[in-house]
């Protein structure tokens, strides 16, 4: 035992044995007195080596876990696939792993599309695959997609979603050598300790650095200089003002625990950079919702989205269960096998029986996991399982088109979902409430209908974000859905949501809040002094434009220094063109062209192949007056990008809405009203669509003079009419097309 321990454990026995605890306190308070407030804020980084002595077996059980071996240098040690001159090949393209002397060599398409020879420098993670990184001069660092499987031995492709039978060319973001794959702005972040991305905009280069390769222990603990400082100092307590110096992950609130792993283990989108162990989440992070394409209806894993997002619907969360309950911190490994895990909590009479999972013991369906922690199998051969810890609902299947644990393993042709839903019933009652009737209500009907744009997902959106059981993120979720629909019952929802005591809710609140008048302008701005950073930035960003006179003096010099933050926020992706179109509508909304022209050149520089930056410049270049080539070169580059959109998307009914109104500027009607009509038949409820078929039918009419542009324009209207019998302006469009047909009449006599 190190010998400043031993001082700290003989210390408070020595106090009781004189009885000098009131001295204790008066030095405790002389030295919080003069100990820096901040001292925890300022803690550095010191090292895994400074915590090795004190936690051995902390250290012991983390050493080759999937932290420990995140990231490693290629080493004969480190490197599991097989670089014995071997090839792989894939729809045209051979990759060879080779060796040369001490070195790991891959031999494949470079980012030019020529075939040359690349040293592997870094080996990322370890089970079940392990990829392989190449670094370049000007400090990118790629993750190749042919992988090595650790578990059958063999090299495969980790090919993208939807992309499976497709070569991906060079040049394509989703290449290899492509931002999608670059370790630097896309992993890094997660497989690395103090991770500093150094990206340098003005030379489009990296020099990123890391104070430990992998996940180590001030990842999750935060800085340890402090931490150390106290331990080895010759005092009587830890301090009582920073507690151990780090991160307080025991803390009776799970909150903190959770928040810090949701650093890495959640699909989120970063805040402010400065994470720290211990910061709530939505200072630094905010989580994806339950959006389509990334979850189900009911919430289940669809896309690559981690843990947080599905644990954070489960009643487990809502109940204080937090990580460490179930998994082993240091070593990542579940505290007990199979049942046992659960039985720890769930009596294993009552539920690990025939009784309860009618199975045969032993089988799948006798796993607690495999009905209510279902896997779904990412990056071709990584099954993960959903935390969310549902109750298989194969009704929901029926109604919402969510898939069921029980249809997992029931694939026969007459083991269908309704025949699930009919055994779920069979053997547990028709009553779903388990005694509490809140739990016979599901979110998923909601979700699935605000998807759909359905006219009864008002209702029931409206009745998800109002219910206080229903998780956090489902009532964002909610909230977000209803922005949609122009009635007051969603108004009113949203207003109530920006009081709420969760900060996602709020969030989601603040963005469906449109500040068109003065009473939700004032609303918003009392979101300014949020205290979570991603309210608040959403909240300046949304009151940028106001009338003068609305925000307080106090309020704009609020929104000044919040909007900094956000400019902050859009610079840690600094290399990605989105950012540069955000730079730039903010820029336009505060009447800075020339500023909004810069940030859309380096838009289209970064990402050539993207589509939307050549559309908006063009657009903002014909308003000055200049460039009309320009103008028309980017316009007519813009089409084909989305023209390639719209194959690869056949249902994105805003792709072929944009693609229809860039037809229009360039001229072509013809054109321009298929793709309108295409967007405004894929989202039939979107005003805006069937808008812009109309006046496009319109100008028709008015070019030919044929009687089917203006039968045509005569239908869109009455959908138009339909959707909003109060909206004057297709009434307007109606009187001009009427007076076209006057004219054109009087023209011909």
């Amino acid at each position: 035992m190190p010998a400043a321990t031993r001082r700290r454990l003989r210390w408070p026995w020595l106090l009781g044995a004189i009885g000098l605890l009131g001295i204790a306190g008066g030095i405790y308070a002389d030295w919080h007195r003069t100990a820096p407030t901040d001292a925890l804020t300022n803690a550095t980084y010191v090292g895994r080596q400074s915590c090795v002595d004190c936690h051995q077996q902390e250290h012991a059980d983390w050493t080759g876990s999937h932290h420990d071996l995140a990231m490693d240098v290629a080493t004969d040690e480190s490197v599991l696939g097989d670089f014995n001159d071997v090839t792989y090949e894939r729809l045209g393209v051979t990759t060879r792993f080779f060796r040369d002397g001490e070195r790991f060599m891959v031999n494949t398409e470079g980012p030019d599309g020529e075939y040359a020879d690349f040293e592997v420098k870094y080996t990322f993670g370890v089970d079940p695959l392990q990829q392989y990184m190449i670094e370049f001069e000007d400090g990118r660092v790629q993750v190749l997609r042919v992988s090595w499987d650790t578990h059958r031995g063999e090299w495969f492709y980790v090919y993208p979603p939807d992309v499976v039978e497709e070569r991906i060319e060079p040049g394509d973001p989703l290449h290899w050598t492509g931002i999608t794959q670059n370790w630097n702005t896309t992993c890094a972040i997660c497989h690395s300790t103090n991770l500093q991305k150094n990206y340098d905009l003005a030379t489009n280069t990296y020099e990123t650095t890391y104070s430990e390769i992998d996940v180590s222990c001030e990842e999750c603990h935060g800085p340890a200089s402090l931490h150390v400082e106290l331990a080895t100092a010759n005092s009587l307590f830890w301090d009582r003002q920073h507690g151990y110096g780090l991160a307080k992950l025991k803390s009776p609130d799970a909150t903190t625990q959770i928040e810090t792993c949701a650093k890495c283990h959640s699909r989120r989108n970063a805040v402010h950079g400065d994470f720290r162990p211990g910061t709530p989440l939505l200072d630094v992070y905010e989580p994806a919702l339950l959006r389509e394409g990334l979850y189900h209806a009911d919430g289940q894993i669809l896309d690559e989205v981690y843990v947080y997002g599905s644990f954070v619907q489960s009643k487990m969360h809502a109940k204080g269960v937090r990580c460490t309950d179930c998994h082993n911190p240091h070593s990542l490994e579940l505290e007990h096998p199979g049942n046992a895990m659960c039985a720890k909590c769930h009596e294993p009479a009552k539920y690990d029986v025939a009784a309860h999972h009618h199975h045969q013991a032993g089988t799948p369906g006798a796993q607690c996991v495999d009905c209510h922690m279902p896997a779904s199998t990412y990056m071709v051969v990584d099954p993960r399982r959903d935390h969310s810890f549902r109750v298989p609902r194969p009704d929901l299947t029926v109604s919402t088109g969510s898939p069921n644990a029980c249809n997992g393993c029931h694939t026969g042709e007459e083991e269908t979902a309704e025949w699930a839903a009919a055994k779920v019933v069979e053997w547990y009652g028709d009553q779903r409430d388990n005694g509490d009737p809140s739990d016979a209500w599901h979110w998923a009907p909601a979700i699935a209908a605000g998807r759909s744009a359905e006219a009864e997902g008002e209702s029931l959106l409206a009745k998800a974000a109002r219910k206080e059981t229903a998780p956090a993120i489902v009532q964002a979720t909610a909230i977000e859905l209803l922005q949609q629909y122009p009635g007051n019952g969603a108004t009113e929802t949203i207003a109530k949501a920006l009081n709420s005591t969760d900060p996602l809710v709020r969030l989601a609140a603040v963005r469906g809040t449109f500040p068109t008048s003065v009473p939700a302008a004032k609303k918003l701005a009392d979101r300014l002094d949020d205290p979570a950073m991603a309210v608040r930035i959403a909240a300046a960003r949304r009151l940028v434009g106001v009338p003068p006179g609305v925000l307080t003096p106090e309020q704009l010099d609020d929104q000044i220094e919040v909007l900094d933050a956000w400019r902050e926020q859009q610079a840690m992706q600094n290399e990605h063109a989105g950012t540069h179109q955000n730079l730039a509508n903010l820029a336009l909304e505060l009447g800075d062209r020339d500023t909004a022209i810069d940030e859309l050149r380096i838009a289209v520089r970064l990402e050539p192949y993207r589509s939307g930056p050549r559309g908006q410049l063009a657009s903002l270049l014909e308003s000055t007056g200049s460039a009309s080539a320009e103008v028309t070169e980017l316009r007519q580059e813009e089409i084909e990008l989305l023209e390639r959109d719209a194959d690869f998307l056949p249902d994105d009914a805003n792709i072929r809405y944009r693609l229809g109104l860039l037809r229009y500027q360039v001229g072509e009607l013809a054109a321009a009203e298929q793709a309108l009509s295409k967007a405004a038949d894929l989202a039939g409820e979107n005003y805006d669509y069937v808008m812009a078929l109309a006046l496009v039918q319109e100008q028709r009419y008015a070019n030919t003079g044929e009687q089917k542009h203006l039968k045509a324009a005569a239908a869109t209207l009455k959908r138009l009419n339909a959707l909003d019998p109060t909206d004057r302006r297709a009434e307007a469009i109606l009187r001009r097309l009427l007076a076209t047909q006057r004219s054109l009449e009087a023209s011909k006599q």
